[in-house]
């Protein structure tokens, strides 16, 4: 019998994910992906005021603190037919836009370069050397021998005092790991600094949103009047804040994360045939120019690709009721029409049945329910979103800068265009998509001064703001692109208050088990498809393919005791 081999949990710094994978000799022959952890958002927000609703749902999440908020406000704006000010998008935009680029650059040095960079291995590099190679990939001014020597003797303090915490979860001499100790040692003083780097580009959030995590929003709008002339308000000193964060960000994703990525992603071009899974590509579209209600003024694209045929995209209807479905087939959750319907989510339930085995336990039945999440379809069909998705669109409709960008990595890394279906074009896209929205939010940035020179100030629309105002009945979708993937929340009104609310997340996507067809999801898919393990002890392999998808299962979280007891109530008035 082949051996299983179970990773819990996946993540480095939050999460609730479980990978099983069956072997087949020291080949993956088929994987299991388990939410191990509900979310239950939905009955929290049932008999809700809407317009409440965002702040709730905000909380699903803790690392993209803001896509589960503006996700529900619009899907209250979409429901209501509720137009909101061009200032407020602009600034939504914006802060988009900084969560997708504070986001990618976490993501990478401090969840993803540690599957590929040997911490322990910088200890020997040579200071002197590796500024000669960072000098060579950009010219950011920090690339100094004097820097890396410091940045060694932190690490070396780190690893003789036994501190290695925050370079936990990987496997250290692994003989997968391909870089110089140069390149090591360059990564991960850029991962040191990424931690501070982080903490001030957070401020812009706070500047339009009053606080961060979690900034405040407005169905109507944004909460944030301008008013040159007023201390409280957004005033020119407040923009000129927001001009240096987004100079700080361009700086560091074009001098640093991109040069990093294309220069780790050198030594693991064999990556470029490894963990592309479904072939089949999801997205909603966003960043809008002329409201949302104009997608052919989105700068993502909304659409479908269906087996790499970037020739063709396919429309998506997110109202109709036979694409987006949920099934429950192999999910701790029941319907009341059985568990092998599928629901469109403005019909959607919630009603949880774990039937799984007592924590902690060996193997999962994965015959049986093995997950918490649910399993999303679009017309049937399994479906990856997130960041390879969108670079896809944006290269398959034309879109200049995305183009050539992927058209000088490919030709920097010398890989066929193939290469972009896997577990490291999915990596490099990441990168990529940073660059593009660094660019776009000085666009935004620049449109939001215009509008304000020329005398136009308006953020926040209150035509349609009393409930004595709307239909008897309405329902709507909120729907962006979020850091992860396509991210939705679908509401149903009645008599003013919330009747239904689902919410549809990018990890749900990619993590979710297979449904009642046997088809895998996308980290399934992915992980099935050609890997073969070193060490089943140290499967780096595993880490890599999954953490490409940047798993973020916050979106799900419940707790309990080993006997899978509550072990707190948090009652809301």
């Amino acid at each position: 019998m082949s051996e299983r081999i179970v990773v819990d949990p996946i993540t480095r710094i939050e999460g609730h994910l479980r990978i099983e994978v069956q072997m087949d000799g020291n080949k993956i022959d088929s994987a299991y992906s388990s939410g191990t952890m509900v979310r239950g958002i939905e009955n929290i927000l049932k008999g809700r005021d809407p317009r409440d609703a965002w702040a709730f749902a905000q909380r699903i999440c803790g690392v993209c603190t803001l896509v589960h908020g503006l996700a529900s406000i619009r899907s209250v704006e979409n429901a209501l037919n509720y137009t909101v000010p061009k200032n407020a998008d602009l600034i939504r935009n914006l802060m988009s836009g900084a969560q997708y680029i504070h986001d990618h650059v976490m993501h990478f040095y401090h969840l993803h370069a540690l599957d590929w960079v040997d911490v322990v291995s910088a200890l020997s590099a040579d200071p002197k050397a590796t500024s000669e190679l960072a000098q060579s990939l950009s010219s950011y001014p920090k690339s100094s021998p004097g820097y890396f020597s410091d940045m060694q003797k932190k690490l070396k303090g780190f690893v003789e005092a036994g501190q290695l915490g925050i370079f936990a979860k990987a496997y250290w001499g692994h003989p997968a790991y391909k870089l110089p100790p140069e390149a090591n040692l360059m990564a991960v003083s850029h991962y040191l600094e990424a931690l501070s780097w982080q903490r001030d580009v957070a401020r812009l959030h706070t500047i339009f949103g009053g606080k961060s995590p979690h900034p405040n929003f407005v169905v109507g709008g944004v909460p944030c009047p301008i008013d040159l002339n007023s201390d409280s308000a957004l005033n020119m000193k407040k923009l000129s804040q927001v001009q240096d964060i987004i100079n700080q960000m361009r700086s560091f994703v074009e001098q640093v994360y991109v040069p990093d990525t294309l220069a780790i992603a050198s030594y693991y071009k064999d990556w470029g045939s490894r963990g592309e899974g479904l072939g089949n590509f999801l997205t909603y579209g966003d960043f809008p120019s002329n409201g949302m209600n104009d997608v052919s003024g989105f700068m993502i694209p909304p659409g479908a690709i269906l087996n790499r045929d970037l020739s063709t995209i396919h429309d998506v209807d997110m109202n109709a009721a036979d694409e987006i479905k949920e099934y429950v087939s192999h999910s701790w959750y029941d319907y009341e029409n059985g568990k092998d319907a599928g629901l469109h989510p403005y019909d959607g339930e919630t009603n949880l049945n774990y039937t799984g085995p007592t924590p902690p336990y060996k193997h999962l039945d994965v015959e049986q329910s093995y997950s918490w999440l649910k399993s999303p379809r679009w017309k049937g069909n399994a479906m990856e979103v997130g960041p390879l998705a969108r670079v896809l669109m944006l290269y398959a409709t034309g879109h200049d800068q995305t183009k050539e960008l992927v058209n000088m990595t490919l030709n920097k890394l010398d890989v066929p265009v193939e290469a972009l279906f896997s577990t490291l074009g999915r990596t490099a896209a990441r990168t990529l998509e940073t660059q593009i929205f660094a660019d776009a939010m000085q666009g935004w940035f620049d449109d939001l001064i215009i509008n304000i020179k020329a005398g136009e100030t308006k953020t926040f629309n209150e035509k349609l703001w009393e409930p004595s105002t709307w239909p008897k009945q309405a329902q709507g979708v909120g729907f962006m692109e979020a850091p992860r993937g396509g991210l939705a929340h679908w509401i149903v009104i009645e008599d003013e208050i919330i009747k239904n609310y689902q919410a549809v997340v990018p990890s749900t996507w990619n993590a979710g088990p297979r449904d009642a067809e046997g088809q895998p999801g996308a980290y399934e898919a992915a992980l099935a498809d050609n890997h073969t393990l070193h060490d089943p002890k140290q499967p780096v392999e595993i880490l890599r393919t999954i953490h490409s998808f940047d798993p973020c299962l916050a979106c799900a979280v419940h707790l309990t005791d080993p006997d899978g007891n509550e072990l707190i109530n948090v009652k809301v008035k």
